[in-house]
Formats: C-alpha cells, sequence, structure tokens
C-alpha cells in the first residue's frame, strides 16, 4: 500500500491559485472530482502510512524494543532525508530566485526572518519549505515519544486513544508538537494493534464493504466541501478528519484484493521508489507549475492531467539515474531503502512504511 497511498498524495499537492480553485466552479464536475482526490479520499493517506509505522515499530512487543537502537536508526532512515531533501528545495529555490525565476511562487528564504527560516528548514511552527516532509518531521517525533505512548496504551489503552482522538478531531486546534494531530492518533493507534498482536488480515472478509464505505463517505465529504469551501464550516473539518482517521481502515483493507492481483504484486516490488516519489513529487510540481504560469495558459483541467502524467515517468527517470550512477548519494536520500520486497503476497500483513523497519 506505501506506493498507492504516497501516489495519492501527490493529488493533494498539486497546485493551483485563486482563479483555478475548485470552489469557484469553473469545470464543473471535475472541480468536485478535484475536491474528492485532493481534500477527501487520498487525505487517509498520512493517517494510514503513520498507522503502519507505530504497528511496525513495536510488532515484536515492548520487551524487544531498543529506544536507543531505534532512535539511531530513525535518524538515518527519517530525520536525515527529511533535512537533505528539504535542504535541497531550498538550495534551489536560492538558485532559481537569483536568476528571477519563481517569484510570486516560492518561499523567500534570503529575506525570511531567522524563526521564518527555521521553520522552513526544520518544519519548527508550520510546513517546511517542501510540504509534504512535514510527515517525515511528525513521524520522527513520534518515533521519539514512541516509549511513552506505548507505556500508556499498555496501561489505559482506550483512555489514551480517546484523549488522542478527540484532540485529532477538534477543528482549530494546535498542540505544537506534531503538525498534524491526526498522525499522533494513529500512530498510537498502531502501536495499540501491535501490543495487542491484532491480526491484521481479520476483517479481510470486509474488504469489498469496506473500500465502499471509504468510496461513499468520500464521496459525501466532497460534495459537503465543494458547496460550503474554501471556509470550511465546524462540521465539515470534524468530517473530514474523521474520514482522515476512519478511512485508513478502508484503504488497508483495498490491500486485500489489490495484494491478489497483477497489478498489485508489482506495485509491492517497487521498493525504494516510493520513498522518491514522497521526497521529491513536490519541488517537481511546483516547477511544473512555474513553467504553466510562463505558458500563459489557463485552462485548469489540462495543467491538473498534464502535471499528474508527466510527474511519475519524470520521477521514475531520477530516481533511477540516481540509483544507478551515485548509488552511495542514493542510500542516504533514500535512508537506505535500497533493496526491492521479495515475497509481496506474504508481506500485507507487514505492509512497508515510509520508515522501513526492515533497514
Amino acid at each position: 500500500m506505501r506506493i498507492v497511498l504516497i501516489s495519492g498524495i501527490v493529488f493533494v499537492h498539486i497546485p493551483f491559485d485563486a482563479a483555478s480553485s475548485p470552489y469557484e466552479g469553473a469545470y464543473g464536475a471535475f472541480d468536485w472530482i478535484r475536491v474528492f482526490l485532493t481534500e477527501a479520499l487520498f487525505r487517509v493517506g498520512v493517517p494510514c502510512l503513520s498507522a503502519i509505522s507505530g504497528y511496525l515499530l513495536f510488532r515484536s512487543g515492548q520487551e524487544n524494543f531498543s529506544y536507543k537502537k531505534t532512535v539511531r536508526t530513525k535518524v538515518q532512515t527519517v530525520f536525515l532525508p527529511f533535512l537533505l531533501w528539504n535542504c535541497a528545495f531550498i538550495a534551489a529555490i536560492l538558485l532559481a530566485t537569483s536568476v528571477g525565476v519563481g517569484d510570486g511562487y516560492l518561499p523567500d528564504p534570503l529575506h525570511a526572518s531567522g524563526r521564518d527560516l527555521m521553520t522552513q528548514v526544520l518544519a519548527v511552527e508550520n510546513f517546511p519549505a517542501n510540504v509534504p516532509l512535514y510527515f517525515l518531521r511528525d513521524l520522527f517525533v513520534c518515533i521519539l515519544l514512541s516509549p511513552i505512548l506505548a507505556w500508556l496504551i499498555s496501561r489505559a489503552p482506550i483512555l489514551t486513544l480517546t484523549a488522542l482522538l478527540v484532540i485529532a478531531l477538534i477543528p482549530e486546534l494546535s498542540i505544537y508538537i506534531v503538525l498534524k494531530r491526526s498522525i499522533l492518533f494513529t500512530f498510537s493507534l498502531g502501536i495499540f494493534l501491535a501490543l495487542q498482536q491484532f491480526d491484521l488480515k481479520a476483517l479481510d472478509r470486509f474488504a469489498s464493504v469496506g473500500v465502499l464505505l471509504l468510496l461513499a463517505s468520500s464521496a459525501l465529504l466532497a460534495t459537503a466541501i465543494f458547496f460550503t469551501g474554501p471556509s470550511l464550516p465546524d462540521w465539515v473539518q470534524f468530517f473530514r478528519n474523521a474520514l482522515a482517521i476512519g478511512g485508513a481502515l478502508g484503504f488497508w483493507l483495498l490491500s486485500a484484493p489489490l495484494i491478489k492481483t497483477q497489478i498489485g504484486q508489482r506495485l509491492a516490488k517497487t521498493g525504494s521508489l516510493s520513498f522518491w516519489i514522497f521526497c521529491a513529487h513536490y519541488p517537481l510540481l511546483i516547477f511544473l507549475w512555474i513553467l504553466w504560469g510562463k505558458a500563459d495558459l489557463s485552462f485548469y483541467p489540462l495543467f491538473f492531467v498534464l502535471s499528474f502524467v508527466l510527474l511519475f515517468p519524470l520521477l521514475a527517470l531520477s530516481n533511477g539515474l540516481c540509483r544507478k550512477n551515485t548509488p552511495r548519494v542514493y542510500a542516504v536520500l533514500t535512508g537506505g531503502r535500497t533493496k526491492r520486497s521479495v515475497n509481496p503476497a506474504s508481506q500485507r500483513d507487514v505492509s512497508p512504511e515510509l520508515v522501513s523497519q526492515q533497514r
């Protein structure tokens, strides 16, 4: 599911401006489809990935969990790639702005305050320059907190998960520890499933129903957002937060029929490409958006489709070139995720996360 979820996250970050906002209704059904994909269905991606991360971290039980070893490993597999990819994008921004490219599209690190620059680089208070990498930042924070979360869950699971769920669902609440509150809950839910030794295939027989409920709920949410956005009322934000969390189950159930197909088998063997896509897609999308602006074209659906069509071949090409020509650099940029899955059908119950526990 890693490559499926990350491909969905790409939809969320396809840029647009005020003139091409889906809430203007200029493109009718196409605008609703955009909202369905970017604001409803694929908002599930990050919570699902974080739940998998929490599960794999404690899959062998608390007694076999080494905090020191885990933190040392995650510095290499999570924090270092976050820092390198983000700083590389900031360097690209400085280069682009120095030649007059990207004005109005990109943040301005040269004229940012020290506080704002720290946020652009390290996501201290808000999203980093390479926006999707906030997930790696939040995931690393969850890993640092994992012994506390595991201790609380092992002693008061219902109370702990309920408290974290309430924090995740309340609109406009900031806790500053993580940028996305749902990550803290879903990561902890993954820990709970691991400590309880829950059979992750137990609900496979309900896969069809689960996926249909996910699609129906996403369609309902998209309709609510489409007619109330962009300033969403609290009840719509609550619905969106709830679906982002509950929808993770629907996406997990999708893996049951998907892994039995030929395309599912191929997706399970993509290995480190998914991490490369996750880290590199946002800068490339912004570059394509700048080119689109220079082309002075106004039919936004064309950009939306073309950006998605061009993005994956370009990312696959750059991934292959870097992996082949500079393997050591590639290993650092992907946090050591250089191996491919060898038996995807047998690995569905240990679905690989962004932070590969096998490295």
